[in-house]
């Protein structure tokens, strides 16, 4: 887009010639008319701009990013400029269409960084590789592509690319619990590290602990309990926090439904299937794990 908005003509017509040696940015006008010389400095303001992005040349319009050259006003000048004088071309460049541009640029560019993950292998964690991201810097970007269109000379913009780190996983993240159903054992991992092994109870025959991956999607201190819509709990009244509370004194709930880790009062019942699906444990075992864990962390419930 070339322009000259807000300019009031004088009567003359602009006719006679440039002096000799003259430029209007970096574009020698020197001995041509002013019409001739308006064409040659929009024909030069109009040539693409090179943005270079991660070794990629990328060429744009002046037009397309908006930017306005005040060609007429900077032939007049000229045209009473002394010979061998160097005129300024003003040019404007709204921030809108430049913006536009950069975030064009970053949406096809940039990559979000992937955090390394725990999977399963042998129903032993294992860490994956993170993953490094990239993210152009917008706002050197906008500065140095603005700064390119206004000055005297037209230079390629190295557009700067920053790496970005793979995230630290939340405590959420590193965590994991393991169950072992068969062998009626709890295990804490941080990473690949096993922190602590806890002996458990699981679901008897009848009410099996399910398999497969949950997480935690709930914590509580001193729980009540409510009986469950089961035939095993009909009859059954709710039981506030206490000694006799069948939670013990922590709750950290699954996200398969009526299922959860807790303590238990009955100890007895510690290293057998006796449980009507959840994970029971030592009440101080359960008080240990759940000052050790988020809502969030993974829960991996499998048949070893």
């Amino acid at each position: 887009m070339i322009a000259d908005a807000g300019y009031r003509p004088d009567v003359r017509p602009l006719s006679s010639l440039v002096p000799r040696g003259v430029h209007i940015a970096g574009v020698n006008v020197g001995g041509l008319q002013a019409d001739t010389a308006m064409k040659f400095v929009r024909a030069s303001f109009a040539h693409p701009l090179v943005v270079v992005l991660a070794g990629r040349r990328i060429r744009v319009s002046p037009a397309d990013l908006g930017a306005i050259a005040y060609a007429q006003s900077a032939v007049r000048r000229a045209l009473a400029a002394s010979p061998g004088h160097r005129v300024d071309l003003q040019v404007r460049v709204p921030g809108a269409g430049v913006r536009r541009f950069v975030d064009r640029l970053a949406a096809a560019h940039d990559r979000t960084a992937k955090p390394r993950r725990l999977a399963m292998r042998n129903f032993r964690p294992t860490l994956t590789a993170g993953v490094s991201g990239r993210r152009i810097e917008r706002a050197v970007a906008i500065a140095a592509i603005t700064h390119a269109l206004t000055a005297p000379s037209r230079n390629a913009v190295t557009v700067p690319v920053l790496t970005v780190a793979p995230p630290l996983p939340t405590v959420a993240e590193s965590s994991l619990i393991v169950v072992r159903r068969n062998t009626n054992a709890l295990e804490l991992f941080h990473g690949v590290t096993l922190v602590r092994r806890f002996g458990v109870a699981t679901g008897q025959a009848a009410y099996p602990t399910p398999l497969g991956n949950f997480t935690i999607v709930v914590k509580q201190r001193n729980p009540t309990w409510t009986p469950p819509n089961s035939p095993w709990a009909k009859g059954e009244e709710v039981v506030p926090p206490g000694p006799d509370n069948p939670l013990g004194t922590r709750w950290m709930g699954l996200s398969e439904p009526l299922v959860g880790i807790h303590g238990t009062p009955n100890d007895a019942s510690i290293g057998y299937s006796r449980s009507h699906g959840c994970i029971r444990m030592h009440i101080p075992d359960a008080e240990w794990l759940f000052e050790h864990v988020d809502v969030g962390t993974k829960v991996l419930i499998v048949p070893a």
